[in-house]
């Protein structure tokens, strides 16, 4: 049984893109109400979250980006960022305790505190680009840790896999050039935001350690254990990642309001075994997983529930 971390912190549910917007604060409230009621949480090891230093933040995203972001951060209000993200006066803070959350993981995974974690954080990041925000994404959480793990902890290589139903282009685009960290994403195809086609592999000493694989409409548990098995074991065995990072996102999940394929709870559940036996050969078993979309108040919770329990089990 490995020690598995749990990132949270209420200020996650300031962040508030208003009524009927999919990515909203019940998301949070669902997944630990669900951890609470099952039993799980009692087992896992709570990270408390500080604000992350825009030391780190800057490692990923433009500083005249960050700059701006503070400048039109409401005082009350929202302000609209791109056509489906926005800021109300909790957004940024959240933000940077989303994105400080995930370094906290990383430095309770590296003291030894915890073998792996998971972040359940909002703002989700991984459409965050270096210099604007999109797809309900301020910061790129994900991106923001691995070059933490790099630049603090002296890791020097990061795998990390994306399994989001939606492209990861910010995590692609952070890394695109880099021979370090090996980006593997599964994603419904074509799809929000448009990129992620299987040709988009890297450029210079990048090339190759960009791994798309686009998945189509209606796949589910069994086509995605197989690309799992099949594409991201071998690259992954090949690179031998020092640390494992995970864009967890449940929208692919068959329920899914946002999207059109066909995993499930246990699907969810087996990804993260494949994903755990990588980790247990080349990892040191350091896992950190961060929450990034799933918009079913009942499957989110259920697949966020059976993921974290493999995570337990690993």
């Amino acid at each position: 049984m490995a020690k598995t971390g749990f990132v949270y912190h209420p200020d996650y549910l300031k962040h508030d893109m208003g009524a009927g917007h999919p990515e909203s604060p019940e998301r949070l409230r669902a997944i630990v109400a669900r951890l609470d009621q099952g039993g799980v949480m009692s087992r896992l090891v709570r990270i408390d979250p500080i604000a992350a230093a825009d030391e780190w933040v800057t490692q990923v995203h433009k500083p005249s980006y960050v700059a701006a972001l503070k400048q039109h951060a409401p005082a009350t209000g929202r302000v609209m960022l791109d056509a489906d993200t926005s800021m109300s006066p909790g957004s940024l803070p959240a933000a940077y305790l989303a994105a400080g959350g995930a370094l906290a993981a990383a430095d309770a995974i590296m003291a030894g505190r915890v073998d792996n974690a998971f972040c359940a954080v909002r703002p989700p990041g991984h459409h965050a680009e270096q210099d604007r925000a999109m797809g309900f994404c301020l910061f790129n959480n994900v991106a923001i840790a691995a070059r933490y793990f790099q630049r603090k902890h002296g890791l020097a290589r990061v795998l990390i896999v994306d399994w989001d139903v939606h492209h990861g282009n910010g995590t692609q685009h952070s890394f695109y050039d880099d021979p370090s960290v090996l980006f593997f994403s599964t994603h419904q195809y074509p799809h929000y935001p448009g990129t992620g086609r299987a040709s988009e592999s890297g450029s210079g000493k990048g090339e190759g350690a960009t791994i798309n694989v686009p998945m189509e409409a209606g796949e589910g548990d069994e086509e995605y254990l197989a690309v799992f098995q099949k594409v991201l074991v071998p690259a992954a065995d090949a690179f031998k990642p020092d640390v494992i990072i995970i864009s967890a996102g449940f929208d692919a999940h068959r329920d899914d309001p946002l999207a059109g394929m066909g995993l499930t709870e246990n699907g969810y559940a087996e990804l993260t075994r494949i994903v755990a036996g990588i980790a247990r050969r080349h990892s040191k078993g350091r896992m950190l997983s961060s929450l990034e979309g799933g918009y079913n108040l009942q499957a989110l919770p259920a697949s966020v529930e059976r993921h974290v329990t493999a995570l337990l089990e690993a």
